[in-house]
């Protein structure tokens, strides 16, 4: 308990650093300005610390993971805490309305934690179930409310209002968050956090290498890639989208 406390003691000064750093580099201009991007310059200063955060230490501590452990474990792990997340899924696909959505998410939790293992076997995939992620923020999009200016939250990354409003909402759906030993749910978030971070280290690389402005470009791919899921990969013209889609 005492060193659960005092990595989430770390995890609260780096989170105020964090905001620390955007707010002194908030009034700094920001030339050719992008209208869903207001907040431009304090964005980019937290985007600089999470930058830092995750060279330092979430990217070696994930290098080190994938060299330690066979793809059979990653994966294995990556199916569990996928599994987890198709519960919510379901939830947030029932509340859009979403009849396919929310019975295929509904069939992969029930093969996936029966005949899967507690989802560590993904069956559900192999038998042409196809998996919808969602989250509470994807939901209130879907209603018609307006993903507002383009956010960087410490630590957490790329957002806009409209998905850190749904992030409360989120947390309390998340399975992780029920179980109530605190160290057992400190540790299965810790491990998912390293896993989900050594799965993308390849996407990393392809970002360093393409991206002139790192920034730009993983703010308009995480709008856009948004934007898609609220319209089921069908946007409309932007401007012929509703105001507020």
């Amino acid at each position: 308990m005492f060193v659960i406390g005092r990595v989430t003691s770390g995890w609260l000064r780096c989170l105020s650093l964090g905001v620390v750093i955007a707010l002194l580099q908030g009034c700094a201009s920001v030339p050719n300005p992008d209208a869903r991007d207001p907040f431009e310059s304090v964005n980019r200063g937290v985007f600089s610390f999470n930058d830092a955060v995750d060279r330092a230490v979430a990217k070696p501590v994930a290098t080190v993971y994938k060299g330690i452990t066979p793809f059979w474990f990653r994966k294995g792990v990556g199916n569990f805490f996928g599994n987890l997340d198709d519960v919510w899924s379901a939830f947030n696909n029932a509340l859009q309305l979403r009849g396919q959505e929310t019975g295929d998410s509904i069939g992969r939790v029930m093969v996936n934690t029966t005949i899967g293992l507690l989802g560590v076997v993904d069956v559900a995939s192999d038998l042409n179930i196809d998996k919808h992620p969602s989250n509470f923020g994807l939901t209130l999009g879907r209603w018609g409310v307006a993903p507002g200016p383009y956010l960087v939250l410490p630590l957490l990354g790329p957002s806009s209002l409209r998905d850190a409003v749904g992030l409360p909402v989120d947390s309390q759906g998340s399975i992780l968050g029920k179980v109530s030993d605190v160290q057992v749910r400190d540790t299965l978030t810790l491990v998912n956090l390293v896993d989900t971070r050594a799965a993308f280290l390849g996407a990393g690389q392809v970002v360093e290498e393409a991206a002139l402005d790192k920034y730009s470009f993983i703010r308009d791919g995480y709008l856009q890639r948004r934007r898609n899921l609220v319209y089921d990969g069908n946007p409309p013209e932007e401007d012929e989208a509703p105001l507020g889609k």
